[in-house]
């Protein structure tokens, strides 16, 4: 078949860090969209979706977030791959009547990641081991799963990967760039503090970035299922 072809829903709001990673890490034609300035598809006549990380938090008050929750909605309805990540992890929670809260605590690092017994044949995390590392930064959780997934991933500060028929969250950073991480990093020094900033830059070393690009590999699955998908649909209409 020809190229696969992915709607970006981008949903940060300087995205031009979120573009090149996604950009770099997806091996399909992106159709990008900033979500937070209203911009959605007109259809979902896509290969896959893919929604990104934000800083805003899925619960907040802006007129943005409805629209993006609902269509995210009706893609998995029509059964359209999705990988959701971070923020987009939780749009696809929310989408699918489960339930979002914020933290206690802020996860922010090189952390590590336990992959369910179960998910080792998922298409998606079934190659990344039973633990593996992955940058995460986030203060909000899925803290109710909808009825329909299945977790696949959680580590002590809750859920971080979960499927819903051929949709999938994530709610680690496995797009991120060392200068992302970093980048990010500081940005949180008025949330977190100076000394734990300090602290996790310390850890963004070749070693860590090294050891969590192994879960780089679930761009390229996801890619690979999205084929699958859209091949399937083929040969059912032709043999219609």
């Amino acid at each position: 078949m020809s190229r696969l072809r992915f709607a970006l829903l981008n949903a940060a709001h300087e995205g031009e860090n979120t573009r090149r990673n996604f950009r770099r890490e997806l091996p399909a034609d992106l159709a990008e969209f900033d979500v937070t300035e209203g911009q959605l598809p007109a259809d979902h006549a896509f290969d896959g979706v893919v929604v990104t990380g934000s800083r805003s938090s899925v619960y907040w008050d802006e007129a943005w977030i409805p629209p993006l929750i609902d269509w995210v909605a009706e893609a998995h309805e029509r059964g359209v791959p999705i990988l959701g990540v971070c923020y987009g992890h939780q749009v696809l929670a929310e989408a699918l009547d489960g339930r979002v809260a914020g933290m206690d605590d802020f996860e922010i690092g090189y952390n590590e990641i336990e992959r369910r017994p179960e998910a080792a044949d998922d298409e998606l995390l079934g190659e990344l081991g039973d633990s593996f590392t992955a940058f995460t930064t986030h203060g909000d959780a899925v803290v109710d799963l909808p009825a329909a997934a299945e977790l696949l991933a959680e580590n002590e500060y809750g859920v971080h990967a979960f499927r819903a028929g051929h949709a999938w969250g994530v709610q680690f950073h496995p797009e991120y760039d060392a200068a992302t991480a970093r980048e990010v990093t500081e940005g949180k020094r008025d949330q977190i503090g100076d000394e734990r900033v300090d602290a996790v830059l310390e850890e963004i070393t070749p070693a860590n970035y090294e050891a969590a690009c192994e879960a780089k590999r679930l761009f390229e699955n996801f890619a690979r299922y999205a084929e699958q998908v859209a091949n399937e649909g083929v040969s059912a209409e032709a043999d219609a």
